[in-house]
């Protein structure tokens, strides 16, 4: 997932709370340009960028995903005679869902950018270099030899494809064509139901919940939470969510503390 609307960076959230980091990232007192935690706010972002990428935690929840993906996806197939097959498709998001953008979030909230803004992604795109996702290569190529289709729905812009399809092709992806990687004009809602139009969807992949149905898109937290119920019985089955601890539309989400002081019992 990449440029939501609904995203707010935390600098004015956290700004004059002067919550402090006291374990700064590689680099990081030097490429913030003298600023401390109480001037720079986009510091809040450190601890889900070392989660998201660095933490085998969050490697082994990656590989989890495509593993039942995987898994999923071989039952699936296996229910339609192989003269059907050929209209099958899989739907994935690509950014945190399919290929790794942490460097570049990294390095802006090095320099104490907030990175939400968006405003440093065209040059990303264009000149970055991704990485894999654990477990993503190995299940895309499976779906592939299946005999299933892949899109690529992605809201990288659309200006920027020939360099897209350019990095999907260096990370080896199978099936990246100018008619397949679909990226930032319609909603995903949209581009959803064109390639509806010709193929049965069988699966999505995805980090936020808008890859997934258009009701997401714009949903306040409550209104998430409610379709995250209604919606239960695709997680984990034909809807395969990847986790991003780096940016989203929790963001500013007001957090819930235990009332009890600390040092009461003492």
């Amino acid at each position: 997932m990449k440029r939501s609307g609904a995203l707010l960076g935390i600098a004015g959230l956290v700004a004059g709370a002067a919550i402090g980091l006291t374990g700064p990232s590689h680099g990081a007192d030097r490429a913030t340009q003298g600023s401390t935690s109480s001037t720079c706010a986009v510091r809040e972002y450190a601890m889900g960028l070392r989660y998201q990428q660095q933490s085998a935690e969050a490697a082994a929840l990656q590989g989890q995903s495509y593993a039942v993906a995987t898994r999923n996806l071989d039952r699936i197939v296996a229910k339609y005679p192989r003269s059907q097959r050929a209209h099958l498709a899989v739907m994935t998001d690509l950014d945190e869902t399919a290929i790794d953008n942490s460097a570049l979030l990294v390095r802006d909230m090095e320099a104490c950018h907030d990175y939400t803004a968006w405003d440093t992604w065209n040059d990303w795109e264009l000149h970055g270099n991704p990485r894999l996702i654990p477990g993503a290569s190995a299940f895309f190529h499976h779906a592939s030899s299946l005999g299933v289709k892949i899109f690529y729905v992605s809201d990288r812009s659309d200006e920027n494809k020939a360099a897209t399809l350019a990095t999907l092709r260096k990370l080896r992806f199978p099936q990246v064509n100018e008619r397949q990687v679909l990226l930032l004009g319609p909603s995903k809602a949209v581009r959803r139901a064109n390639i509806e139009r010709h193929h049965t969807l069988v699966m999505q992949l995805g980090d936020s919940l808008a890859d997934f149905s258009g009701d997401f898109k714009g949903a306040d937290l409550a209104t998430s939470h409610r379709l995250v119920k209604k919606y239960a019985k695709h997680f984990g089955n034909d809807w395969i969510v990847l986790p991003n601890a780096t940016y989203g539309s929790w963001t500013s989400a007001p957090l819930t503390a235990w009332q009890r002081p600390i040092g009461a019992s003492l």
